[in-house]
């Protein structure tokens, strides 16, 4: 009999969540659905608490090693320099691909809405989104701090200058090296344990959102839903596509191998989820270890192409439910505000949502909007965090080809 692959018992993990969801949301009363939500909840905390604790102590170990492994500080600038060209390019593409079809569909313009009061509360706050925030928070007041907060981006800058650090001093830093790259071993495989945990997580997840909302949420939001799922596609093809230009057909092989954690990225609608273990596929398909310990955390704050796509839907639908016209070049801007406010979020909750508040103020576009897809959030978190995934894993892929270190490996398929 053959073995069921990860991917198998998620698969099979989600179909048993929607049964269990609709069977608890037609069958029980308020209360008792409040209290199985509660209990699966639980389950799915836990499994991202767990995959969560794995991911400042990797990031650390792993960047550090990479950018060590790397040589001099001219190899670190001409690889980082490669990856940020490529995160730009893709979250530009995300961002446009959002704006053409938005105008196109003017999905938001059915609803008519009338402009809310001034004073309407969101939930939302974005006052902390600011030119001068971004900035300072980038940078850590201290390592131990930004370790236990999972603050990826400030535990990138503090790596990069460990690791240049580490290079530098010769033999005493070999030593260094050695010792984090066993620790990257032992997280990998602390994340092997993790991963059987999984599929319980993922039913659990699908579970609790289809007991609370029912069916009732794919019909009320269906033309919304079905549009940036449909979406969300052809960005994966637009992606793959131009991933193999540069990668060939084994483009092909690149999908296969991370489809597992493309998969748990989206039952969990966490990227995070798939991190850890992500490392080691791209590295069994063939990536440079080096390259994908350095792309990978970098990607998690600066290359959202999935959250890229949702903010530019979001914002020009709410426009269009409240009649706020736009001009083309007032669009073009907001793209660029997007792109620039988005990065270095990762991680926070409802972040997507936080730089979309932002950045409605300053286009006179009610905040208030937001309200509309708070209730749908869950179900588009799912396809922009397993686009996330797929997004970062392509750009590993192809500076690992850009350097001239992708192997002709046999692919690792589970």
């Amino acid at each position: 009999m053959p073995k069921i692959s990860l991917t198998g018992w998620i698969m099979i993990a989600m179909v048993a969540g929607v049964l269990l969801g609709l069977s608890i949301h037609y069958n029980s009363s308020a209360a008792a659905i409040d209290g199985f939500t509660t209990v699966f909840g639980i389950v799915t905390d836990v499994f991202l608490r767990m995959i969560k604790m794995i991911i400042a102590p990797l990031v650390f170990s792993s960047l550090v090693v990479g950018i060590a492994k790397l040589g001099d500080i001219k190899a670190v600038g001409r690889i980082g320099g490669k990856t940020l060209l490529w995160f730009m390019c893709a979250s530009l593409l995300s961002l446009l691909l959002g704006l053409i079809i938005m105008n196109s569909l003017s999905l938001g313009s059915e609803l008519n809405l009338p402009i809310p009061p001034s004073t309407a509360s969101t939930g939302i706050d974005a006052s902390t989104l600011t030119f001068k925030g971004f900035i300072t928070h980038i940078f850590p007041r201290s390592i131990f701090e930004a370790l236990a907060g999972n603050e990826i981006l400030q535990i990138v800058v503090f790596s990069v200058f460990f690791g240049i650090a580490t290079a530098s001093i010769g033999e005493q830093g070999k030593i260094v090296i050695k010792a984090l790259d066993a620790v990257t071993n032992i997280i990998l495989r602390v994340t092997g344990y993790v991963m059987y945990f999984a599929p319980v997580a993922a039913m659990a997840a699908i579970a609790s959102i289809m007991a609370i909302k029912g069916p009732e949420l794919l019909v009320t939001y269906g033309k919304f839903i079905f549009s940036f799922y449909l979406t969300i596609l052809g960005l994966w093809l637009i992606l793959l596509l131009v991933a193999s230009f540069f990668i060939g057909r084994r483009v092909i092989d690149l999908a296969l191998n991370v489809k597992d954690m493309i998969l748990l990225a989206f039952s969990t609608a966490s990227s995070e989820a798939a991190f850890p273990r992500l490392i080691v596929e791209l590295e069994n398909f063939g990536c440079s270890p080096r390259i994908v310990s350095f792309v990978l955390p970098l990607g998690y704050s600066f290359n959202l192409d999935g959250s890229m796509l949702y903010m530019t839907f979001a914002s020009l639908f709410i426009a269009q439910a409240y009649g706020v016209p736009l001009t083309l070049g007032q669009e073009l801007s907001m793209l660029l505000v997007l792109m620039l406010t988005s990065k270095g979020i990762a991680g926070v909750p409802r972040a997507a949502l936080v730089v979309i508040a932002g950045t409605l103020s300053l286009y006179n576009i009610p905040q208030q909007g937001l309200l509309l897809l708070l209730g749908i959030d869950q179900v588009l978190d799912m396809a922009r965090s397993a686009t996330n995934v797929l997004g970062n894993s392509i750009a590993a892929a192809i500076v690992s080809k850009w350097e001239g270190e992708l192997e002709e490996t046999a692919v690792n398929i589970k």
